[in-house]
């Protein structure tokens, strides 16, 4: 399979790389770490750019471009600065749900607020007992005469508390069987009367998106907010992840890559023993490793996000490339770090950053263990 990119694709990532480079300042960055806050006046420049809601029809505020549109602004971003890069590149989370499976007055509502800037929003699925698995959940959105009444709590949700809606995922058939044919996606604007976020500070690392638990005492829904049809929520959900898996994989790719940048330029002037290190064939076997990661990572995540452009869905292939991605960047980052030393230990270095950054890219959107079983299930068929 060809996966050169057109002219217009490389023309995307070039103002992608352009407009981190000149905007993503490493100080700024620091202070956005420590202060565990959301760089606001960046993403409303992305915003105002085309780079939020790049993959969202022109009608919706957007660019009308694809996912590999999109992940080749995401891995740009990542390569800048994974802070700051995870923060912009996650601010439509869960809008791609409303996208599919939305109405057209809730495309309208929601997606064009998003694409400009005016809005963040969130996507709800993990609950403090139900982790990976979500076949049954303990949210529960209970249907009266005016729509739905949601009850529950949600954790771990990325933009929990600056999103301006939350797509949430609620059992509302109890007698269902299997249960998650019970399940449906609502929309919860925030404010709502018993809709409350408590931010989830203390984080290993994306330390500039907000994470939060998420909780729901008699929040009325009202019907026109249920997105697609009820009872049908797991399936958009699916639906979801095989789009958000390989953006996820580039938040993955940019982060190795821009670990591999460092750690490249500081083997080619860091001198030991009267030599460049990256004179040393330990030092060249690393790098050689690093990046043929990173090489087959990006192969894998074009493909995955190409072929969904395409309307080949494949869900082995998404799994694949997340998996793979996230994996590598782990294991790049770690390297990056190695080869710096204890310059590599230092927060200003940055790739002790992008190290805590990559972590993460193996747990949300489906740990490493359930793309395994994806792949294999997929491979192999059902398993017993």
């Amino acid at each position: 399979m060809n996966f050169e990119l057109t002219p217009e694709q490389r023309d995307i990532q070039k103002a992608a790389r352009e407009f981190a480079t000149a905007e993503f300042d490493k100080d700024l960055a620091i202070e956005h770490e420590l202060n565990h806050s959301f760089p606001e006046e960046l993403w409303r420049k992305a915003s105002k750019l085309g780079f939020a809601g790049i993959h969202f029809p022109e009608e919706y505020g957007g660019q009308g471009y694809g996912l590999l549109e999109k992940v080749l602004v995401v891995e740009e971003f990542c390569r800048q600065d994974s802070g700051i890069g995870m923060a912009l590149s996650l601010v439509e989370l869960g809008s791609e749900i409303i996208l599919v499976h939305g109405n057209e007055e809730q495309k309208k509502k929601y997606l064009i607020p998003v694409a400009t800037g005016e809005a963040i929003s969130a996507a709800a699925f993990t609950e403090p007992e139900h982790g990976s698995d979500i076949t049954f959940l303990s949210t529960v959105a209970t249907k009266d005469k005016d729509g739905y009444q949601i009850n529950g709590t949600k954790i771990f949700i990325t933009n929990g508390c600056i999103a301006s809606f939350t797509v949430v995922l609620c059992q509302t058939d109890l007698e269902a069987k299997p249960s998650y044919r019970g399940q449906s996606t609502l929309i919860v604007e925030k404010g709502q009367e018993g809709f409350d976020a408590t931010e989830l500070e203390n984080k290993m690392g994306m330390r500039m998106n907000s994470t939060a638990e998420l909780s729901f005492v008699n929040v009325k829904v009202p019907a026109e907010n249920l997105v697609g049809d009820e009872n049908r929520g797991f399936y958009n959900m699916m639906d979801f992840v095989n789009e958000s898996r390989p953006e996820i994989g580039a938040l993955a790719l940019g982060i190795a890559q821009g670990a591999f940048d460092r750690a490249l330029n500081y083997a080619k002037q860091r001198k030991q023993f009267g030599q460049r290190i990256a004179d040393f064939q330990v030092i060249q076997h690393k790098l050689a490793d690093m990046a043929t990661k990173i090489e087959a990572s990006r192969l894998l995540l074009y493909k995955a996000a190409r072929n969904f452009d395409k309307g080949k869905i494949d869900p082995k292939i998404s799994s694949m490339a997340k998996w793979f991605s996230a994996r590598s960047a782990v294991e790049v980052t770690e390297e990056a770090v190695q080869i710096l030393g204890g310059h590599g230990y230092m927060l200003e270095n940055e790739v002790e950053r992008f190290y805590r950054d990559a972590r993460v890219t193996e747990i949300v959107e489906g740990t490493r263990e359930i793309q395994k079983n994806n792949i294999a299930r997929l491979l192999i068929g059902k398993i017993s």
